[in-house]
């Protein structure tokens, strides 16, 4: 059996187990069981992905190494993504790739992110991922496969092996795979991809440099008031980078039962938008008595500040991202950034630039 890595053909061991011990051995694994790359499984996702095996889909930091289609098609082979799926992988990187992600920071920071793909819109049904009861995972293919092998481009093409490049302190199970689906039918509000100005009939992704997501249990608020100061309560915390890092945005996964109750009261998502940038905010004299002061630039306007002042866990409404996912249950995420860069939405498209209606099953 031979294998196709980074377009380079070699040998590698007929048996899985062998395959997967010699995959360890050259660095190709994130320790989980991997599929051989085999040229015709390579070439397979190749054609499902309507692109050339040569063209350039990003370049991948630190290394910065061209992701061929090729290299993409081989990671996704070996995480056992669809070849169908393959699209969405691509997009996903490119995605990435937009300077506002600062792919460089997350790829080799300290930090625990890892990078969180969630797509929206007729592609994600087509590709079977779920949106519903456990869309984080685990036991969902789809999901957990794309993610993975967006995951596994990043660390073989990009070279962000753990403990070199990768500096992750603690790493985190997140950076296995981080993928899922916006829960569009249950939501009370336009999907997300609409809200920042993309057609219904598009499909996106939107991605971040994330941590993995933070649970938010309130089973007892029937009201929007009450229910968001429990979310701006878990949201405003010293510990993560939003707090400190200023320009960033963050992401909060709605349950479908919170999100209804929201909905009842005719909440819309700039009205909640507005209610937690208000309210996730962090007293002045612990803001600066701990955590993170002095790292970054302190903005001019807080050196005047009394310990009474509320430091913002963004700097505009629009910085608090929304979109329902899961299903029921009164619990829902909040997903902090690395901080250091923002997410990005883009829409899925085939090698013409135009929208992709079609997954080729």
């Amino acid at each position: 059996m031979t294998a196709t890595i980074a377009e380079v053909l070699v040998d590698g061991p007929e048996d899985v187990e062998e395959f997967n011990r010699w995959a360890m051995e050259n660095r190709w694994s994130d320790g989980l069981p991997l599929l051989p790359p085999t040229p015709q499984r390579v070439a397979q996702f190749v054609r499902a992905s309507g692109r050339d095996a040569g063209e350039v889909v990003m370049r991948v930091p630190p290394n910065w190494a061209d992701a061929t289609v090729e290299k993409v098609a081989a990671n996704a082979v070996m995480a056992g993504c669809p070849a169908y799926c393959l699209p969405i992988v691509i997009a996903a990187l490119q995605a990435l790739a937009h300077p506002a992600c600062n792919l460089y920071g997350s790829q080799a920071t300290t930090h625990c992110c890892t990078a969180m793909v969630m797509v929206s819109g007729p592609l994600a049904a087509q590709a079977g991922m779920q949106s519903g009861s456990g869309a984080f995972g685990p036991g969902l293919h789809s999901n957990g496969a794309i993610g993975r092998a967006v995951r596994l481009a990043l660390q073989n093409i990009g070279g962000a092996y753990a403990g070199e490049a990768d500096r992750s302190t603690q790493g985190g199970p997140a950076k296995y795979t981080f993928c899922f689906a916006e829960n569009e039918a249950e939501s009370p509000w336009a999907p997300l991809r609409v809200d920042l100005g993309f057609a219904p009939e598009d499909s996106t992704v939107t991605v971040l440099s994330a941590e993995g997501p933070h649970n938010i249990n309130d089973h007892v608020s029937d009201e929007p008031r009450g229910l968001l100061l429990t979310f701006a309560q878990t949201i405003a915390t010293m510990g993560k980078n939003n707090a400190y890092c200023r320009n960033s945005d963050y992401l909060v996964a709605f349950g479908p039962e919170h999100a209804a109750i929201l909905g009842r009261h005719g909440w819309s998502r700039r009205d909640v938008q507005s209610y937690l940038y208000e309210r996730a905010r962090i007293p002045y004299r612990l803001w600066s008595a701990a955590g993170m002061i002095g790292m970054l630039p302190m903005p001019h306007h807080f050196t005047g500040a009394d310990g009474d002042f509320m430091v913002p866990m963004s700097d505009r409404p629009e910085d608090v991202l929304l979109f329902v996912a899961g299903g029921p249950g009164r619990h829902s995420s909040w997903i902090p950034s690395i901080g250091i860069g923002r997410s990005h939405t883009a829409r899925i498209e085939d090698a013409k630039g135009e929208r992709l209606t079609q997954l080729s099953r």
